[in-house]
């Protein structure tokens, strides 16, 4: 039973309404040190009843544990929930820290199989490209999956980190659900390009580290202090060292704000996030992630709080202060090829 209090929003504009918030599924089992499977259960059910449909993960999460991990909980939902998984970052055998980038035929062909095993589902709702290779055309790629859709082994597509360019691109093949990119207050560099042509599409965004990795929730400020040894922040740009330091002093009008609405400094962050939806005249849909049950009913209550302009006149300036780039290797970012 979902809380039918949640807004919602269009996947594109053919595809499902789903929660306008949804949930990222990554650190249940992959990225950010030691987890609860629990606690990561009991935070997945309390999603649904605060009214969050859309949950997204990918085959590349854990090798396949994460797919695995929320299988049964899809199971259990199939008719209320909307599962997002993705394909293109392969990982060697030999070499499981590393990962290859690939958009070829027989390799989608081979994860689409991979991933209907592990999510023990007959079809995916919302099937992304992760990144994207550049030295496959990306209408081929999206003809192979626009093939899967066909076939019904998916329903509808979605791309991950592309350009404006590529996407009106990959429009003229088949129809594009969602683009999903980092958006946050600390990360904006997809208004320029990715965003009008969205809109100009009818397709919706779904930003992924809406709390910009969990930075903008002020719990931290320095990642090799106060993150785990597993933690994959600890060697991102923004979280380290002099950058640490000067982006945590980004936060005092996050702060000033939360103050103001007698919220959290994520409450904020992600409420900034939702109105893109009115400033950019499209569906924005954030998939901010959590293992806890107590801060997903945070995250879903920043649905309802609407900032005022002169809120969003202090929280503007935040992003081109920020310190390091959201990657240490940019290659495969929109920004990196805009």
């Amino acid at each position: 039973m979902t809380d039918s209090g949640m807004p919602t929003a269009r996947l594109g504009t053919d595809g499902p309404e789903v929660g306008a918030q949804g949930l990222g599924c990554m650190g249940m089992s992959f990225g950010y040190g030691p987890s609860d499977a629990e606690a990561s259960r009991a935070t997945l059910e309390r999603a649904l009843e605060l009214g969050v449909t859309l949950y997204d993960t990918a085959d590349a999460y854990g090798a396949g544990e994460n797919e695995r991990f929320l299988a049964p909980f899809f199971k259990a939902h199939r008719e209320e929930v909307v599962v997002a998984t993705k394909f293109a970052l392969s990982i060697p055998p030999d070499d499981p820290t590393r990962r290859i980038v690939r958009n070829d035929a027989p390799y989608i062909r081979e994860a689409v199989e991979a991933s209907l095993r592990r999510l023990d589902l007959d079809v995916i709702d919302l099937y992304y490209m992760h990144r994207r290779d550049v030295n496959v055309p990306i209408e081929e790629t999206v003809g192979v999956m626009a093939d899967l859709v066909r076939e019904g082994k998916v329903k509808h597509l979605g791309l991950s980190e592309v350009t404006g360019e590529e996407l009106r691109a990959a429009r003229t093949v088949h129809p594009i659900a969602a683009v999903q990119s980092e958006w946050s207050l600390f990360s904006r560099d997809i208004e320029a390009g990715v965003v009008p042509a969205a809109r100009e599409l009818g397709v919706a965004l779904v930003p992924y580290s809406p709390l910009g990795r969990g930075f903008l929730t002020g719990s931290f400020a320095n990642a090799e202090q106060d993150l785990a040894d597993g933690d994959f922040r600890r060697q991102q740009p923004r979280f380290t060292g002099d950058n640490a330091a000067a982006n945590a002093a980004l936060l005092a009008p996050v702060r000033s704000v939360a103050e103001a609405h007698g919220a959290s400094l994520g409450q904020i962050a992600l409420a900034w996030v939702h109105q893109r939806a009115q400033v950019h005249g499209l569906p924005v849909i954030p998939i901010p992630g959590t293992r806890k049950p107590t801060r997903v009913a945070e995250n879903t209550a920043a649905t309802r709080i609407v900032l005022t302009d002169d809120e969003l006149s202090s929280l503007e300036p935040i992003a081109e202060k920020v310190a390091g780039d959201r990657y240490a290797d940019m290659t495969f970012t929109s920004a990196g090829r805009e």
